[in-house]
């Protein structure tokens, strides 16, 4: 039984996914029907006639319905690029954004030797601050099943990183590190039902709801990194694009003991990562 062309392969699946509500279908069809063959997708253009084999067409099938129902494509090809390099990503991780690059590319801009990373998922953070900055850094995560995603891409990529199961920094002592960096759950539980359905439905919860008004992890982390940081180190935190107006207000009364408070936008100009040292 002759089997469609790869051609014929993405014009159907194209297809299915307009069809299913789906954006950017050509290229999420192209995504998909590449994981299945097991080839990149310049392999596409140039073998267009090349049959599937039955094996290939099974699977390219079950993908296209799973991302029909939802299912990022992230999770279906277990990979996303994050600062040029390829992480593995399953639904106990939240799927690495571009606008984390920018908490990557801050705390390129500061000299630290001991790194903490709170709350790494994936650990994109974590792994390219260690192969960009030479440096040994220490993750943690509360989710154990992330730790080992984690670990898996640490391992995979070659960085140097300690990976720690725990509750933001209460593994942390007292004047431990130079810097505390951190992407943390920061979408209010009010705002839930206005998420897509792809994050809402398949990405994890833990990772997502940051309390009733999206910051309560970031009240805990400021408080937590006065104790953990040296006199003079940094903290580094990635913003919602909704959140500064009530974070702000968490540092105002505390400003005799943080000093250099500033942020940086995106590229949309949105307030997307807070810097702030210790005072000395």
């Amino acid at each position: 039984m002759p089997f469609l062309s790869l051609k014929q392969a993405v014009q159907q699946g194209t297809e299915l996914l307009e069809k299913g509500g789906v954006g950017s279908a050509r290229l999420t069809a192209e995504v998909l029907l590449c994981h299945a063959i097991a080839h990149e997708r310049p392999f596409l253009y140039a073998h267009p006639e090349e049959e599937l084999r039955e094996v290939e067409w099974i699977h390219y099938g079950r993908y296209l319905h799973e991302r029909i129902q939802g299912k990022p494509t992230q999770y279906i090809t277990h990979k996303q690029e994050f600062y040029g390099r390829e992480f593995r990503v399953t639904p106990d991780v939240l799927i690495p954004r571009p606008e984390t690059e920018h908490v990557v590319e801050a705390v390129l801009c500061i000299p630290a030797d001991r790194i903490v990373d709170v709350g790494c998922g994936s650990g994109a953070i974590a792994v390219t601050l260690a192969l960009e900055r030479g440096v040994g850094v220490v993750a943690t995560d509360i989710s154990a099943a992330a730790v080992g995603v984690a670990a898996d891409n640490a391992r995979r990529l070659g960085a140097r990183v300690q990976f720690t199961q725990a509750d933001l920094l209460s593994a942390f002592a007292h004047a431990s590190m130079d810097m505390v960096v951190s992407n943390p759950p920061y979408v209010s539980l009010a705002a839930r039902d206005t998420l897509q359905r792809e994050v809402r439905d398949w990405e994890p919860e833990l990772a997502l709801y940051g309390g009733t008004n999206g910051v309560e992890i970031y009240a805990r982390l400021i408080a937590d990194a006065r104790r953990v940081l040296k006199p003079g180190g940094w903290l580094v935190l990635e913003l919602g694009f909704d959140s500064l107006p009530l974070i702000a207000p968490m540092l105002a009364p505390m400003l005799a003991r943080w000093r250099d408070v500033r942020t940086i936008p995106d590229l949309a100009g949105i307030a997307r990562v807070l810097v702030c040292q210790l005072a000395v």
